[in-house]
């Protein structure tokens, strides 16, 4: 167990169906952080007793594995990446724990306003498109102004792997996942993994959480993450790295990360 689940015990429980009922209730600003598992402990021991902790099954830490799509060129990494006021962002998403698979698609229109679908997925089909998804996707694609023919061209581009923990305050003003055991794979069986960070992402009003307080007392930054296109600079040097600059520069630079070759479980399914 990770330093973040040994610290996780001190809290009560929270439900699923409350955590849901709570995260409806207000709009949030997203910050994420890059820290190590060390620092996790003696972060989480300074948060209120009065903190609650996800838990399903008496479990508090849960499996979580996603699989992203993109075009041959890359078409959405390389939106993100300028990043364009059109873009999206295409995975399935498996919650390994209960089985549970969801088709998740996420675009940005030219008026800046984000879109996000999901809608279960059959957990068999979860490293392909099926002929269903490819026909939502065209609709997203229409909507944002995309071709809709590169649909066909999309495939599996890279799969993350991560334990996630999630907090809930005690006034139920703000939200946190703590993500550890982070893997990513390319289909042909190459990756890294850092087991030695995790990735906190405060979910809040515009004010600072007091776990974002935290954190910044210790030192700790909002950076500019996406598990799915800084994890695809890191593992490729020639594509664009700017705007995860910092990041690939120190943990996710190539000398900080342990890579391996192995065959994808997901790949076989």
């Amino acid at each position: 167990m990770s330093a973040a689940g040994d610290t996780l015990t001190r809290f009560d429980a929270v439900s699923l169906d409350e955590m849901v009922a709570e995260a409806a209730l207000l709009a949030r600003v997203d910050r994420k952080y890059v820290v190590p598992q060390s620092a996790l402990h003696d972060l989480l021991s300074q948060v209120d007793d009065r903190t609650r902790v996800l838990e399903i099954g008496g479990a508090r830490r849960f499996a979580y594995e996603s699989v992203y799509f993109d075009t041959p060129d890359l078409l959405s990494f390389h939106m993100a990446a300028q990043p364009r006021r059109r873009r999206f962002k295409l995975r399935t998403r498996t919650y390994v724990d209960t089985e549970a698979a969801y088709l998740e698609i996420k675009t940005r229109g030219a008026r800046g306003t984000t879109v996000k679908e999901r809608s279960e997925y059959d957990i068999a089909q979860r490293a392909v498109l099926t002929p269903d998804a490819q026909e939502e996707v065209a609709a997203a694609f229409a909507a944002i102004g995309v071709d809709t023919h590169r649909v066909e061209e999309l495939g599996a581009t890279l799969v993350t792997r991560y334990a996630r923990a999630t907090l809930l305050a005690p006034d139920h003003s703000s939200r946190a996942t703590i993500d550890t055991d982070l893997r990513w794979d390319r289909p042909d069986g190459t990756g890294f993994s850092l087991p030695d960070l995790a990735i906190v992402e405060t979910k809040s009003p515009s004010s600072a959480s007091v776990l974002d307080r935290l954190l910044w007392r210790s030192g700790h930054r909002p950076v500019s993450v996406s598990k799915y296109a800084t994890g695809l600079a890191a593992l490729s040097p020639d594509l664009p790295r700017n705007r995860w600059g910092r990041l690939l520069r120190g943990p996710f630079s190539p000398s900080s990360i342990p890579s391996h070759t192995e065959e994808l479980p997901c790949a076989a399914a």
